[in-house]
């Protein structure tokens, strides 16, 4: 089957990380595009649909489904969510640790220990896993005026997500990929998140973490929107 695929990555990535979906597009012969924020000093890429390319595919890290244009979303015939979560503040028991972090983060980011702090969060993103299995990214070089500032934007937006983002297509096929050792995403969010789309397929990776370093998400996608997951 005919299949272009839009890949975004979420807050303090960039579109590197996708280099294994990029081998395994071409692989297939599938089309992918790669959204990319601009955080890192790469310059910023909205994608938008080619015409007449088949099944249209939105894949999105974390907070990347909310940083795709709604137009972009609401076209999609399929959505594959990993380690992702609707509202990032979650309503229970974890909301005053998760808004007293994101109030810490947003001060650094301002001074000069913005680049520390990076480094630390991906670090934390990564565990369980070794860090330095991490793909080159924005906390390999010190951050740029313009990526301190998209940095700073999108932590605040982070801050206010409430739902699903603007355009996301309820007709479409959805896959939850969820990280069962997330240090990121609040368990109550990924709950909250699974609840709002009852109809999507759910897998939650047992011990892996945010960034679902050495696990088997990719194959598992893969055969997932080849119709065997």
């Amino acid at each position: 089957m005919a299949m272009q695929l839009i890949a975004m990555h979420g807050w303090a990535g960039d579109s590197r990380s996708w280099a294994p979906l990029q081998q395994a597009c071409q692989a297939r012969g599938w089309d992918l595009q790669c959204g990319e924020r601009g955080y890192g000093g790469m310059p910023p890429v909205v994608p938008s649909w080619r015409p007449s390319r088949g099944m249209k595919v939105v894949v999105a890290h974390s907070f990347g489904p909310h940083l795709l244009p709604a137009a972009v979303l609401e076209e999609a015939d399929a959505v594959v969510l990993l380690a992702s979560f609707g509202r990032f503040i979650p309503e229970g028991r974890q909301s005053r640790a998760v808004r007293t972090a994101l109030a810490a983060m947003a001060e650094q980011l301002q001074g000069d220990g913005a680049n520390a702090m990076l480094r630390a969060f991906l670090a934390k993103a990564a565990a369980p896993a070794d860090p330095a299995l991490l793909p080159e990214g924005p906390g390999d070089a010190d951050l740029t005026p313009q990526g301190r500032t998209r940095l700073s934007s999108d932590l605040a937006e982070l801050g206010r997500t409430s739902g699903l983002p603007q355009g996301f297509p309820t007709g479409a096929r959805v896959l939850l990929v969820e990280a069962g050792a997330d240090q990121i995403v609040a368990s109550e969010s990924s709950q909250a998140l699974a609840a709002s789309l009852p109809q999507a397929d759910h897998v939650v990776l047992q011990g892996a973490g945010h960034c679902l370093l050495g696990t088997a998400a990719l194959p598992m996608v893969l055969a997932w929107l080849e119709g065997e997951g």
